[in-house]
């Protein structure tokens, strides 16, 4: 049984929330030296778009339709009526989440990709923006098996498969004579199949920087390896004249009996983009469209109502009912300045010009936060909007929403230690260090939300502290922490700026004979308010609040990831 019992709800469709109560027990479990028990977790988004903007029928939905860094989406269907999806995990494991849904609107997570740390190879040392790049899913109807191919930055490419996406992957199959980044695969219908990846300039010469090229080489998915040479599709972009940069994120289909090439240009900042090319075979050649992008935000006035950005990295997909769609990345910031959630999952219609081109946006229409798909009811349970999230750590493993840096962690916490609680060692490593700290975390997938968590702990020493992390990278992150400053218990609020140093912003003194204690996080967006409370939640003091949430941004710290929450441990 659990000692204590906290309840955070919101309605996701309106965005009411109640407030937390909680009661407790006396008896507490036994505290032991150098570890912190947390006894729940509970994260609740309350962003004011949602909150001012209901839905207006059970057909419309939100996108982004996986909010938080669910970045470079790929999609997939059996043909069958089931799609799946799969994004970018960098250094966090366990690695690439993989989506399933059957309407295109409501997506459920069924796990991961890359579940077992022999699928996730030399992550230690890699930076948080390393490991895992741009993961692309396929179905081959050949021989009933799905694909997913990706980079880790820190062994090379490689690609792992399945005959059942909701179960385990294979091991890593590498891919040694395929350069570059962000691979993907595509099977014709002659029962052929190829790879079509980014590399390098022709002859290594690049003569600019982000000159890249789009490269293809056949691939014989019946003995597990490519075959014959290795050809330039693209040089430079859609246009060469004008230097493009970093044409990458390739996709290859098949539509109404010609080719198309897909391709992310313009990096992945705010002059992100899509673009599109046609051939005759697979091996082109291939012309662009003359009305490329057909997918991007960058010429639009900066100043505009809920701005989305950096659109691009597309994949397309047709429904069972003929309708097509694509999943893209765009980020939301906040009044144009910054965000803390990462590049997002976002899910569009796909219309057709006249003589056969894709297009998703055109001309300056903007990408719009409310859509529909008819004849799809949106189901109770979804993965957008105002959603809340509580974890009572009961099950024996971690929920499919954390992650720890770099590797499994499992010497570091337990949910069966102490039953009922996620127990985290002080470990003698911290978050700044590229290794695997005493961390777990989830993602931040709203500007306003309040995340909130029971912790038992006795700090005895100076060096033990434990609490929250709200984490970008290792040079970016605020620690809220339980520790002891000479003889005398105290709760801070601890800021970690690399080259910067470690910074005090606020620090209070607690009663010695504290041992439980909530803690709380309010984001209001721009800035984060830190609370704590000693007696079960009736009552909070306001350790700080004003603190600058752009310090957290990408704005600010650059990388591929946005921010994550969660429970963390150190003695360092």
């Amino acid at each position: 049984m659990k000692k204590f019992l906290t309840i955070a709800l919101s309605v996701a469709m309106t965005g009411q929330m109640l407030v937390s109560c909680a009661g407790s027990s006396a008896q507490l479990p036994v505290i032991e030296k150098g570890v912190a028990l947390f006894d729940n977790f509970s994260y609740v988004g309350n962003d004011a778009f949602y909150r001012n903007n209901p839905l207006p029928s059970e057909d419309s939905f939100y996108t982004p339709i996986l909010p938080g860094w669910y970045s470079d989406p790929s999609i997939c269907t059996n043909g069958e009526g089931d799609y799946f999806l799969v994004t970018s995990t960098f250094v966090y494991f366990p690695g690439v989440p993989i989506f399933h849904s059957r309407d295109l609107v409501n997506w459920k997570q069924v796990g991961y990709v890359l579940s077992r740390p022999s699928q996730l190879v030399n992550m230690q040392r890699q930076h948080v923006s390393g490991g895992i790049f741009a993961p692309a899913i396929s179905y081959n109807p050949h021989n009933k098996t799905y694909y997913m191919v990706t980079t880790n930055v820190g062994a090379g490419n490689f690609y792992v498969k399945t005959q059942d996406p909701f179960g385990e992957w294979s091991d890593p199959i590498m891919l040694p004579e395929v350069g570059g980044i962000d691979p993907s695969f595509f099977f014709d219908e002659d029962g052929k199949a190829y790879i079509v990846n980014n590399d390098e300039a022709p002859n290594f010469k690049a003569e600019y920087d982000g000159h890249r090229t789009i490269r293809i080489q056949e691939f014989d998915w019946k003995n597990d390896k490519t075959v014959g040479p290795r050809k330039i599709l693209v040089n430079k972009g859609s246009n060469p004249a004008e230097n493009p940069v970093w044409i990458e994120g390739p996709h290859v289909y098949k539509i109404n009996g010609k080719y198309y090439l897909m391709d992310a240009e313009g990096g992945t900042s705010t002059w992100h983009s899509e673009v599109i090319f046609r051939a005759d075979s697979p091996m082109g050649p291939y012309k662009p469209y003359k009305n490329n992008p057909i997918l991007t935000q960058r010429h639009l006035n900066p100043n505009r109502d809920n701005p989305i950005t950096c659109a691009g990295h597309a994949d397309l997909v047709q429904a069972k009912e003929g309708d097509w769609w694509a999943v893209f990345l765009a980020c939301r910031p906040i009044n144009n300045r910054f965000e803390n959630l990462g590049r997002e999952t976002f899910l569009l219609p796909v219309t057709w010009t006249e003589d056969g081109y894709p297009l998703i946006t055109q001309g300056d229409e903007v990408v719009p936060m409310i859509q529909k798909r008819e004849g799809v009811k949106r189901e109770e349970q979804v993965t957008f909007g105002n959603f809340s999230d509580f974890e009572e750590f009961n099950d024996s493993i971690l929920g499919l929403q954390w992650h720890t840096l770099r590797a499994p962690a499992t010497d570091l916490y337990s949910l069966t230690a102490t039953p009922g609680y996620l127990t985290l060692k002080c470990a003698d490593v911290a978050a700044s260090e590229r290794a695997t700290p005493a961390m777990v975390a989830r993602r931040m997938q709203h500007h306003e939300f309040e995340a909130q968590t029971r912790m038992l702990f006795n700090p005895e020493t100076e060096a033990e502290k434990a609490g929250l992390i709200l984490f970008k990278d290792e040079q970016h992150h605020y620690f809220f922490a339980f520790g002891k400053k000479g003889e005398e218990k105290t709760i801070s609020l601890i800021q970690y700026a690399g080259r910067e140093g470690i910074k005090e912003i606020a620090s209070q003194v607690l009663p010695n004979n504290t041992k439980v204690i909530d803690l709380k996080v309010i984001s209001l967006g721009e800035t984060y308010t830190f609370c704590y409370s000693l007696n079960d939640g009736k009552e909070w003091t306001e350790l700080c609040n004003g603190v600058d949430a752009e310090f957290l941004s990408t704005a600010r710290c650059g990388g591929f990831t946005g921010t994550v929450v969660g429970p963390y441990a150190t003695i360092k």
